[in-house]
């Protein structure tokens, strides 16, 4: 099926995702929100503000500052903003374009205050349902996306055969897709990951080495799994396949990659925001001038106080989360938190 794509966000996710679809040669309806950023990129064919070594064929591009327009115009909406901001986008939409339409969620987040999911969060406000809905995951960093590095995405929704249609528009040379229904259970480990991540960057300011990064981003996984396992997720473990009856053909066990492999890349990476916010905490940077310093969200950061909101009703044992939750928001002297986190690791 030949969809056409909106894609809400100019930030380096949404011009790596940009720069994927037109590659593929699909037409893409933008909404940018700055009129003089839809100029440069028309004139100069490339985002100024990120990923600015990614060039598009701009005759494939519909750039618009009215969301609502790009809305209209669009088959399947591409959410590409930080899950801080997404009320703030989501306030002059008009309800009745969202109806019957497609929502790919590239939002590795839950949504401040609120403390849900994004398809909640859609399903409340704007009524859509969740056979609408899908979610775009990694392992993937929008920056080797620019330079065509080989990568992975992982789709998740529960209506599989149109997420294998829209994961086919996303396949290229540089992108390989992993398919599969766990709706629920891929956008909690992309938040659980990205507090893990953060903390893994307050260890490397602190001065911890890589022997204890390995045990920590272990720790982390196991912890992530038992909430997870707590939820009610079950395909959760690395190294469990299931094979098929007629071709005796193992599937594929997409926790290997959305689950282990976006922790691993997220915790290791130069590109991850998370570490680097985090590792300036560790080097005692207060969060206020670390976030001024980057002029970049970190996701991490909001969904450490959401997952604690959250886990008070799922009552998980996840005592490396909330610890990174009490460093950035109760003001715990990191030193102090990663003293209590070696304590509760194996």
């Amino acid at each position: 099926m030949n969809f056409k794509f909106g894609v809400i966000g100019s930030g380096s996710w949404a011009t790596a995702l940009v720069k994927i679809l037109t590659d593929n040669g699909h037409n893409v309806n933008w909404w940018v929100r700055k009129t003089d950023t839809i100029q440069y990129i028309q004139n100069r064919r490339h985002n100024p503000h990120y990923l600015s070594s990614a060039y598009f064929d701009v005759s494939l591009l519909t750039m618009n500052d009215n969301i609502n327009e790009v809305i209209a115009t669009s088959d399947v909406i591409v959410l590409a903003v930080p899950s801080a901001y997404l009320e703030e986008v989501c306030a002059g939409l008009d309800k009745d374009l969202m109806v019957n339409i497609k929502v790919l969620s590239a939002i590795k987040g839950l949504v401040p205050g609120a403390d849900i999911l994004v398809n909640e969060y859609l399903q409340q406000h704007f009524g859509v349902s969740i056979e609408n809905y899908f979610a775009l995951l990694g392992p993937c960093h929008a920056e080797e996306v620019a330079s065509e590095k080989l990568s992975y995405l992982t789709f998740s929704g529960v209506d599989v055969n149109t997420t294998k249609q829209i994961a086919s528009c996303f396949s290229t040379c540089y992108i390989n897709t992993v398919i599969n229904n766990d709706i629920l259970g891929v956008q909690y480990a992309a938040v659980l990951k990205n507090i893990y991540a953060l903390g893994a960057g307050i260890a490397h300011g602190l001065d911890y080495g890589d022997n204890f990064l390995s045990v920590y981003i272990a720790n982390s996984a196991d912890e992530m799994a038992s909430f997870l396992r707590t939820t009610g997720i079950k395909h959760i473990v690395v190294g469990e396949h299931h094979t098929n009856p007629d071709t005796h053909q193992k599937d594929i066990n997409y926790a290997a990659s959305v689950y282990l492999g976006d922790l691993l890349v997220t915790c290791y990476s130069p590109y991850s925001r998370n570490r680097t916010f985090g590792n300036m905490i560790g080097k005692g940077y207060t969060v206020q001038s670390a976030q001024l310093e980057m002029n970049m969200v970190a996701e991490g950061y909001y969904a450490s106080r959401c997952m604690h909101n959250i886990n008070k009703n799922i009552k998980a044992e996840i005592p490396i989360a909330e610890t990174i939750y009490k460093i950035l928001w109760e003001r715990l002297v990191p030193a102090e938190g990663f003293s209590r986190i070696e304590e509760v690791m194996v």
